[in-house]
């Protein structure tokens, strides 16, 4: 068992180094860098849920150029929206909804995956009920909080009272398990993956609420959007394009992580099949995002709900419908 933690550890330590080691904001060696008529993308940084803007260039019209950007959370890819640092953005749907909440210039162009999250915690916690005394790690303003609470609800649990609820970044959750500081954590990946190698195991979906697996959209720039229709279009597309190579051909998505973040491969693989990567904005998922809104409200996450006419921007996707 020793070993098994050892070989946890490294795992964490390596994911750790391998993401420290980039700087906060920059192109990466598929972009042009430098190119003042490239299209800037910003991601997140070793996230198997949000790795499409990698396979973007492949599929790119003729003369256009992305270039990508890597940032360290969501809320900071949409604040780069907002002012214009980025066109386009891989980001958390609440992010996007905070924005739109406060009148940011941002809007939802595609969907981009469901899933990614996990409910995990020691194999010595057999059922949701069990979890009554123990402590749970979980990220503030996130959805994986509005899940958790509600999957607690669900099973009989008041999150204020019939458990130890521990605020925790992302980065900490699995070294948080292993170590012992929490039993349990509601996250997403790669921590999810990495306890999990670890030992842990599933306690309960994450995803049978009212807000489904709900997580990751494509935002936009509403002024980039306004005034280059024909590349935010261009752009649209090709992003549908990447997500169906990726849905398509799994093993060059895992290698791609794995190259690209010195990502373990055997968790990375454990992730790639907890991501259902998507692109469609059906009536089904607009419906979800705006429930995910209401219970932002609820958890006062937001102080009032955004006005969901504002908060997606179809015309895109129904090109690129219209032309498959």
């Amino acid at each position: 068992m020793k070993q098994r933690f050892r070989h946890v550890f490294s795992i964490i330590a390596a994911t750790l180094l391998a993401i420290a080691g980039l700087t906060g904001c920059i192109a990466t060696p598929d972009s042009a860098g430098g190119d003042a008529g490239a299209i800037r993308i910003g991601t997140l940084r070793g996230q198997p849920h949000l790795y499409a803007p990698y396979f973007m260039q492949r599929f790119a019209p003729e003369n256009t150029t992305y270039e990508i950007v890597l940032f360290e959370n969501s809320p900071d890819i949409k604040n780069a929206l907002a002012s214009g640092a980025i066109d386009i953005g891989v980001l958390g749907a609440p992010a996007m909804l905070s924005g739109v909440a406060a009148e940011q210039d941002v809007q939802i162009i595609a969907s981009a995956a469901d899933g990614g999250s996990g409910f995990v915690g020691s194999p010595k916690i057999r059922t949701p009920e069990e979890l009554r005394g123990k402590r749970i790690g979980f990220p503030a303003g996130s959805s994986q909080e509005i899940a958790l609470k509600l999957t607690l609800r669900a099973h009989g649990l008041d999150p204020d009272t019939d458990v130890q609820l521990v605020n925790l970044a992302y980065s900490d959750m699995a070294s948080a398990y292993t170590s012992g500081r929490v039993d349990a954590f509601l996250s997403a990946e790669m921590g999810v993956s990495i306890a999990r190698q670890a030992g842990a195991h599933q306690i309960v979906s994450p995803y049978d609420t009212s807000i489904g697996a709900t997580n990751i959209v494509l935002g936009g720039n509403g002024r980039f959007l306004d005034e280059h229709p024909d590349r935010a279009r261009d752009t649209v597309q090709t992003f549908a394009r990447a997500i169906d190579f990726m849905k398509a051909d799994r093993e060059t998505w895992a290698a791609g992580l794995v190259e690209t973040f010195a990502m373990d491969r055997a968790v990375t693989d454990i992730a790639i099949d907890n991501v259902r990567l998507r692109w469609e904005l059906d009536d089904e998922y607009r419906q979800r995002v705006t429930e995910l809104a209401r219970q932002m409200v609820d958890f006062d996450q937001l102080p009032a709900a955004p006005d969901m006419s504002k908060v997606f921007r179809t015309e895109f996707l129904d090109t690129v419908n219209a032309q498959r």
